[in-house]
């Protein structure tokens, strides 16, 4: 069954979603993502049927931008 899973990041800008594009889609478990530049804390909203919030977060990490868990 699917999550949605929430985070605050630094993504702000198309470059940005750019460079982090191929880092989500080639992410095993990731269905579907996007990023709310409009929203004040850049919220990237993930479904995944399996991944965990550390585990998103690490893709995002190693993409060069920041993640955490929105609340």
């Amino acid at each position: 069954m699917s999550q949605i899973l929430k985070f605050k990041t630094n993504i702000n800008c198309g470059g940005c979603i750019k460079s982090v594009t191929p880092h989500l889609d080639k992410a095993e478990g990731i269905n579907k993502w996007e990023v709310d530049t409009n929203n004040p804390d850049k919220i990237l909203s993930i479904e995944t049927d399996h991944l965990t919030a550390e585990e998103v977060i690490s893709i995002i990490d190693k993409a060069g931008y920041t993640a955490q868990i929105a609340k």
